[in-house]
């Protein structure tokens, strides 16, 4: 249960507004969900989420019990490259999944949080706790976790305005033109295969992405990558839909379409460097956010895991490549 009174400062403010500034416990999304339920009641009246406040109103939120997911602490080790009182920065491998769902039941970075500080279990939601955003089981590189429910809060708006930077490393096929650009296009699921991600013309989210060249290598290309939003599978959308799939990508063509003009030497090339990559070429190497407490921003930067980097280093070493912004 929680109990407020409004302020006569804060009079003839929008009830969901009021509510979402004066607690730091509950998201906005959370209280959007408890006031459509009815449990937010003003002067003892089930109240809507456009109601205008007034002096001394009392408003009470009535918190259903929380369901209960049991997850055990796992120990496996993390590379951790911060942690204080309210975050954790976490450099995730490749082959990791974040938190439980269908088919994987344990070894997520989940369980390997709560093994580090069990206080998470408490923190976001239920089945991912700590967990604000995600990279995908074979992507590498930077994730920031909550460990309190002040920060997680924090977080989640920060991402939701856009004010935490994500900056990837990818190694796509082919290579666009021009030196840089950006890709927007609604992602939703796609009609015909409901278990991937695509550019939809109706029922998507807005999303778009920024690239430009790191380093070119004739048949494949290292890009810089910058999300301005955060869909599920983005950047592979994103790419595959400019027609420059992230190298390995088993879902999103990444493995199959390789560049149509390629000469029989060159084609003997791009299979050795699947064989030297057995998972799609995306690492999430920059984070830069607002510490959730104390406001200060914070940048850090990952290196390349060995297989992503060993592979550029391979296609340095067949020639020269002509370079944009060099991958590191």
């Amino acid at each position: 249960m929680l109990e407020l009174v409004v302020p006569e400062f804060r009079a003839g403010e929008r009830l969901d507004r009021f509510l979402a500034a004066a607690q730091a416990d509950l998201s906005r999304s959370r209280l959007q969900s408890l006031i459509r339920e009815g449990r937010v009641l003003v002067n003892g009246k089930i109240a809507r989420a456009s109601l205008r406040l007034h002096d001394g109103d009392q408003v009470r939120v009535e918190l259903p019990p929380e369901r209960i997911v049991k997850l055990a602490a796992e120990d496996i080790p993390l590379s951790i490259l911060y942690e204080d009182e309210s975050i954790l920065v976490v450099d995730k491998p490749a082959g990791m999944v974040v938190h439980p769902g269908a088919g994987v039941a344990s070894g997520t970075l989940v369980h390997a949080l709560l093994h580090r500080d069990p206080r998470i279990a408490a923190v976001g939601g239920a089945g991912r706790p700590g967990i604000v955003h995600r990279l995908d089981r074979d992507t590498s590189g930077l994730l920031v976790v909550a460990r309190t429910a002040r920060a997680y809060r924090a977080l989640v708006d920060a991402i939701k305005n856009r004010d935490v930077k994500r900056r990837y490393l990818a190694l796509v096929w082919g290579g666009p033109r021009p030196a840089e650009g950006s890709v927007e296009g609604a992602i939703g699921r796609d009609p015909r295969h409901r278990q991937r991600m695509a550019v939809v013309r109706r029922g998507g989210k807005p999303a778009r992405t920024r690239w430009r060249v790191a380093e070119r290598f004739g048949w494949c290309t290292a890009l810089d990558v910058a999300l301005e939003t955060g869909r599920t599978h983005q950047i592979r959308v994103h790419l595959a839909h400019l027609g420059h799939p992230v190298v390995g990508d088993r879902t999103y063509g990444g493995r199959a379409r390789m560049p149509l003009r390629l000469t029989a030497a060159e084609r003997s090339l791009a299979e050795e460097l699947l064989d030297r990559l057995p998972r799609q070429a995306l690492h999430a190497s920059e984070l830069e956010f607002a510490h959730p407490i104390r406001g200060v921003r914070l940048h850090f930067e990952a290196p390349l895991p060995l297989d992503i980097a060993g592979a550029l280093s391979w296609l340095r070493g067949l020639g020269q490549p002509r370079r944009g912004r060099t991958a590191t």
